[in-house]
């Protein structure tokens, strides 16, 4: 049995899809172009420095549209995957992805991103299996601003996918080969539990490790 993990935002996507949805509230005239725009890129500083505060990001950028109507926040999301996501989604992902499911994988996406930006692009990649930092909402449906369970992110992502093998009554034992692809080192944890590491479109501190270590370096974009 084959399992395969992809990270999402500079792994299968040469972008960010937290930062650019971000960007797109202000777009839509959601948020305030300075401020918003401020501090979505200083989060994302964090986050590539690996010293992300998930609860007080998730906060802000929920803020901008939390509290509008489901029908308004599910035409912002068509209108993201139609004017952001589906022109970043290049072929050699979309292969690549294809590849592992012509195999016959278990497939899944594993991301810090939260599941409202997410979950529409796992099915534009046509994998089923979503874990994604998890947004928590009230008895009406509503976005709170909080995380729901462990965010996706560093040893979450360990966390969070053992508990989705575990609902199906496995665990990373199970499997004879497990492959995650990932171009980040936030993904370290995760990396270092599966036997086949690839460091996708890598940045210039996981190139280093991988090469250290003989992981396999994959470029999709280039």
């Amino acid at each position: 049995m084959r399992l395969t993990l992809f990270d999402l935002d500079g792994t299968l996507l040469p972008i960010d899809s937290d930062h650019a949805f971000g960007e797109f509230v202000v777009h839509l005239g959601w948020a305030d172009p300075q401020e918003h725009g401020r501090r979505n890129d200083e989060f994302f500083r964090d986050y590539q420095a690996g010293r992300l505060d998930m609860g007080k990001y998730i906060d802000f950028a929920t803020a901008a549209w939390r509290g509008r109507a489901a029908a308004e926040l599910d035409i912002a999301s068509s209108r993201f995957m139609a004017e952001v996501i589906a022109p970043a989604m290049r072929q050699p992902a979309s292969a690549l992805v294809e590849r592992h499911r012509r195999r016959g994988d278990r497939m899944a996406i594993v991301t810090a991103t939260n599941d409202f930006v997410t979950r529409p692009i796992a099915q534009a990649f046509g994998i089923d299996n979503l874990i994604a930092t998890e947004l928590e909402r009230d008895a009406s449906g509503r976005v709170t601003g909080r995380i729901h369970g462990v965010p996706a992110l560093r040893e979450g992502k360990i966390e969070r996918v053992r508990d989705w093998l575990s609902a199906q009554g496995e665990s990373l034992s199970t499997f004879d080969e497990i492959t995650f692809y990932s171009d980040s080192t936030n993904d370290l944890p995760l990396l270092e539990q599966v036997t086949h590491p690839v460091a996708t479109n890598p940045g210039p501190a996981l190139a280093e490790i991988a090469a250290s270590r003989g992981w396999p370096i994959l470029k999709l974009f280039e």
